[in-house]
């Protein structure tokens, strides 16, 4: 399936909303510390019920640690700053979707790194962001719709 990587995460809720998101599409969420909170926050829990089974969470002290030991076919940056359209973009198995903090979101150097694979979702001009578990919503169901929703029943 595909990878969602959070990227230094801030907000429980967004979190825990993400965690159920990818216990019902099979996503597998990776979380880059630091984290803006404890990972046992009860905003966290509450956001992601009891969907913590389905969805195992795999930590990673930084991006190259998690490009290191997943191994993941090719990393997608999200930013308001890309150029690049997410719908225009063929996703496959294995891809990673790499999303910054809710407050600053990922940082120049890191957009300059990803290059042509910093894709944006488009939006109506002048407003801010979406907020991150819906971007993140967006892009997972337009790649598992890109592959036929495997694994859906």
């Amino acid at each position: 399936m595909f990878h969602v990587v959070l990227f230094e995460p801030e907000i429980p809720p967004n979190t825990g909303n993400i965690i159920r998101l990818c216990a019902n599409t099979g996503a597998q969420l990776h979380l880059i510390e630091p984290l803006g909170f404890a990972f046992d926050d009860r905003r966290l829990k509450r956001a992601g019920l009891d969907y913590h089974e389905f969805a195992p969470v795999q930590r990673h002290a930084s991006l190259a640690d998690f490009i290191r030991a997943v191994e993941p076919g090719r990393v997608f940056g999200f930013s308001t700053h890309a150029r690049r359209n997410a719908f225009e973009v063929s996703f496959a198995e294995n891809d990673a979707f790499l999303f910054g903090p809710e407050t600053r979101g990922l940082s120049a150097e890191l957009r300059q790194e990803l290059g042509e694979n910093l894709l944006r979702l488009p939006m109506r001009p002048l407003n801010r962001s979406l907020n991150l578990a819906n971007s993140v919503a967006v892009v997972v169901y337009e790649a598992w719709r890109q592959l036929g929703f495997v694994g859906c029943e």
